[in-house]
């Protein structure tokens, strides 16, 4: 299996390899519903892979199954994609057939160790013999209790688990399959993920999320313009441009927020949870402090984060949080805002210098650091602008491109 170091040294320019322009990769993802992969048209990461994977030359189809009244996903530019109605098992196993007779790629890259994704391309694997690729950029079994996770039903949760309509074992992705799937991993030709943490565990290719640094640019954008476009400009505001969750550290802004007690400043969280009601219990305890913008198609996000002051990325130290690479972080080095970010995972290393780091679970020193950001607003401005740079260079498309090309490389060797 190719395996590498995870290094932050400088992304050398790339050429396409030769006869990579006929080269065919199917990527394989588990959930390309809006609660899955689809949520955010394009903007995660198995579009992000296929778009580096497109500038190397290659030929992509992206498929997957849907699941729930959701199942849905906006067609792509340029993007072959196909999508699968899911099912609960047995007729899974159906819609499993019919999904094979879309991986037709003389590369098959699975997105996540699932059984909906790593599974079924592992199936497709044995019958073609196509080599395979594993891309990691979640911890699974970290939703479910990590290692301490357990299945010891008694012979009667296990009839009811498999038996009723609804039972638990059903899912595809229930945490015992996830488990098994974890197991496999070295079944994989290669394996490429995001942080440190995921490669600690499990090996592999560090390969960043990559950031579309020519969407987002602002020199295309007038932030005091788009301030007033979203009625932001009677405010001073920290945005978070992504789906809030607990371990995601929002209320810890808000009860800084509540501790300064400033009245001009804002917590401005773009689209919302689509997960649960998070959003509403954030609103009824610290609504005065929020200012709630609805969803924005992917293209639309550079304009909306143009209009912030302050990117904040505040995760807590989690599992989930240490195993993530923030997309949100990127977006805001990309359109060169100040962030104020925790010591969490690989943040500080993706940030490098550019930006404001405290630690976690501190609303404390979020609050003494807001403070301080917005009284030298030119320094943290300039900042910003180095932000920019860094993520140019190491978290972008092309940088996402070139270490591919790497990984593509050796599975001939």
């Amino acid at each position: 299996m190719v395996s590498t170091a995870h290094t932050q040294s400088q992304p050398r320019e790339f050429a396409s390899l030769p006869g990579l322009e006929h080269l065919k990769v199917t990527l394989v993802v588990s959930d390309l519903s809006k609660r899955g992969a689809g949520r955010w048209g394009g903007a995660v990461r198995p579009f992000l892979l296929a778009q580096a994977l497109r500038k190397l030359g290659c030929q992509v189809k992206l498929v997957g199954f849907t699941f729930g009244e959701e199942a849905t996903i906006a067609p792509m530019p340029d993007l072959d994609v196909v999508a699968i109605a899911g099912n609960p098992y047995p007729a899974f196993l159906k819609s499993v057939w019919t999904l094979l007779q879309h991986i037709d790629g003389d590369i098959i890259y699975a997105y996540k160790p699932k059984p909906t994704s790593f599974g079924v391309a592992l199936l497709q694997k044995l019958r073609m013999g196509h080599p395979l690729i594993l891309d990691i950029d979640d911890w699974e079994l970290s939703w479910h209790g990590g290692d301490k996770e357990t299945y010891r039903p008694t012979l009667k949760q296990l009839a009811r688990d498999t038996l009723k309509p609804d039972g638990a074992l059903r899912n595809p992705d229930h945490p015992v399959y996830l488990r098994w799937m974890e197991a496999l991993v070295n079944r994989a030709d290669a394996v490429t993920l995001h942080t440190q943490f995921l490669q600690n565990r499990f090996g592999g290719v560090y390969v960043p999320n990559g950031k579309d640094v020519s969407l987002f640019n602002p020199e295309e954008y007038d932030s005091p313009t788009l301030k007033q476009k979203y009625k932001l400009s009677d405010y001073r505001t920290l945005m978070f441009p992504g789906a809030p969750r607990p371990y995601k550290g929002v209320e810890d802004v808000l009860m800084a927020l509540e501790q300064l007690n400033q009245p001009d400043l804002r917590l401005v969280i773009v689209g919302g949870s689509p997960y649960d009601d998070y959003d509403r219990q954030l609103t009824d305890r610290w609504g005065n402090w929020i200012i709630q913008l609805p969803k924005i198609p992917h293209p639309q996000m550079p304009e909306v984060i143009a209009a912030a002051d302050v990117i904040v990325v505040p995760q807590r130290d989690t599992p989930a949080a240490q195993a993530q690479f923030p997309l949100k972080l990127t977006d805001g080095m990309a359109m060169a805002k100040p962030i104020l970010a925790t010591r969490v995972g690989d943040i500080p290393r993706i940030l490098g210098n550019t930006g404001y780091l405290v630690d976690p679970d501190s609303p404390t020193q979020l609050a003494t650091q807001i403070e301080w950001v917005f009284a030298h607003l030119e320094e943290a401005i300039a900042l910003g602008k180095q932000a920019r740079q860094r993520c140019i260079e190491t978290c972008s498309i092309d940088t996402m491109a070139i270490l591919l090309s790497d990984v593509i490389s050796q599975l001939n060797q």
